[in-house]
C-alpha cells in the first residue's frame, strides 16, 4: 500500500465516523473493482434500479455491471421522447435503489450536490427506497463552501464539455456564475443528515469522475 493509499484509508475512517453521526451508513473500498462488488451485494436481484447521470458510475464499472445483472434497470438513455423521459423519471422516483455519485463530500460527513434539471438531487432527497452514493476520494473537501467551489470549478467545466454545452464554464474552464439557458448549477443541495437510514455512501480509494 502506497502512502497515498494508506492516507485515503485513514481519511475515509474519519469521514465514515462523521457520517454515522448523521445517520448515513458509509463504507470504504480500496478499488473500483471492490466497489462494484460492494454495490451489487447491497441490492437484491430482481429489484428496480435507477441512476443519476454519473461519470463515476461509468468509470468504476458499476453501471455496466448493474445493466448486465439481474435487475430491472430504468435506463433514461433509451427514451426517444420527452414524455418517455418523464415516464422513466416517474418510475425512478419509486425505484428500490437509486445509484449516484456526489459532487463533493466534506470531512465532517456532508454531501454537496449541484444539479441542472434537479432529477438527481430530487431522488437523493426523497423517493427511492435506498440511495447508494459512490464517490472517489478525489471528491473529499474540507467544508461545504469548498465543496460548492469544487463543483463549480472542477466538476462543471468538464461536464459542460462532455455534454456539449455552451456554458461559460465549458468554454473558459472556470465558473462564470452564469444564468444561461443551459446552466448546470440550478439546484444546490447540502445533505447534512439522513432520515430513515436510506442513504448509503461508498468511498473509493481512487480518483473517479469529475
Amino acid at each position: 500500500m502506497t502512502p497515498k493509499q494508506e492516507s485515503y484509508k485513514n481519511t475515509a475512517k474519519t469521514v465514515i465516523k462523521a457520517m454515522k453521526k448523521r445517520d448515513i451508513e458509509a463504507f470504504y473500498c480500496e478499488s473500483a473493482d471492490e466497489a462494484v462488488k460492494k454495490v451489487l451485494s447491497m441490492m437484491e436481484e430482481g429489484s428496480t434500479v435507477a441512476s443519476g447521470g454519473s461519470v463515476t458510475l461509468e468509470e468504476s464499472g458499476i453501471l455496466p455491471a448493474v445493466k448486465k445483472g439481474n435487475y430491472a434497470y430504468l435506463d433514461r438513455s433509451t427514451a426517444k421522447t420527452e414524455e418517455e423521459k418523464r415516464e422513466i423519471y416517474g418510475k425512478s422516483v419509486m425505484a428500490d435503489y437509486y445509484l449516484m455519485s456526489s459532487n463533493a463530500v466534506t470531512l465532517d460527513g456532508q454531501l454537496v450536490n449541484i444539479d441542472g434539471n434537479g432529477n438527481r438531487v430530487a431522488c437523493l432527497i426523497t423517493g427511492p427506497k435506498q440511495v447508494i452514493v459512490v464517490a472517489g476520494m478525489n471528491k473529499l473537501v474540507s467544508n461545504v463552501e469548498e465543496g460548492i467551489a469544487r463543483t463549480q470549478n472542477m466538476a462543471a467545466p468538464p461536464n459542460g464539455v462532455r455534454l456539449g454545452l455552451s456554458t461559460p464554464c465549458a468554454s473558459a474552464g472556470a465558473c462564470g456564475d452564469c444564468l444561461s439557458p443551459e446552466c448546470m448549477c440550478c439546484q444546490v443541495v447540502i445533505t447534512r443528515k439522513c432520515k430513515n437510514h436510506r442513504i448509503k455512501v461508498i468511498l473509493v480509494g481512487e480518483e473517479l469522475g469529475y
